[in-house]
């Protein structure tokens, strides 16, 4: 049989397919034979365009965490920090689409291949004033927390996502039960509110040094 002239397949069609296996089957669903069937291809196809399974999942890792919205820059150099809580959110946003597939990004870590990103932001702290030898401080700290923070969100099981302490007892828990019934913010509001206060911590720990 001849060769066809146009690959049945390419690595962006791959990739977009292993999302949609792990979004509709789950991770645990995930596989090369799965891969090949949902392609339309063998499995040894598959190895034309990846070295094996890691590979694919780092390339879904950095698809998923690559569609993040960069918000609009503010013209007001004082509002770094809105900017930065706005990219935080869209970041929660973009993995939250693919709840199934979030605990990727523990295991493949974008980072490496999104320094371009890094780059972006870094630029427009410098820009804004921010000083530079808080930069990494904040760019780590704001990718350790967003990561850590939506992955556990997007973990939780559908019943529970707009619980903050699923297992709270007022009997058992009082003055927990007490707090979470206070607590007047949603999960997305929380997650912000941390935000905010990590960048506010860091801004003052800096002060309190120099």
């Amino acid at each position: 049989m001849p060769r066809p002239r146009e690959p049945l397949i390419n690595r962006t069609s791959a990739v977009d397919a292993a999302i949609r296996i792990i979004d509709t089957e789950g991770l645990d669903s995930f596989s090369l034979p799965r891969l090949a069937r949902e392609l339309g291809v063998r499995a040894p196809s598959l190895y034309h365009h990846f070295a094996d399974k890691s590979e694919i999942l780092a390339a879904v890792s950095r698809t998923i965490a690559g569609a993040t919205v960069m918000p609009r820059k503010p013209a007001d150099p004082q509002k770094w920090v809105d900017w930065l809580v706005q990219l935080a959110l869209n970041f929660r946003t973009a993995i939250l689409r693919h709840r199934h597939a979030a605990p990727i990004l523990l295991q493949f870590p974008p980072r490496e291949e999104l320094t371009h990103l890094y780059e972006e932001v870094a630029a427009y702290l410098e820009h804004c004033g921010v000083p530079r030898h808080l930069h990494v401080r904040i760019l780590d700290g704001m990718e350790k927390l967003s990561v850590s923070a939506t992955v556990s969100e997007a973990l939780r099981p559908h019943a529970t996502r707009r619980s903050i302490f699923p297992g709270v007892d007022s009997a058992t828990h009082p003055t927990l039960a007490r707090a979470v019934a206070d607590n007047p913010l949603t999960p997305k509001q929380l997650f912000e509110a941390t935000v905010r206060a990590f960048l506010a911590g860091t801004l003052a720990s800096d002060s309190a040094l120099a």
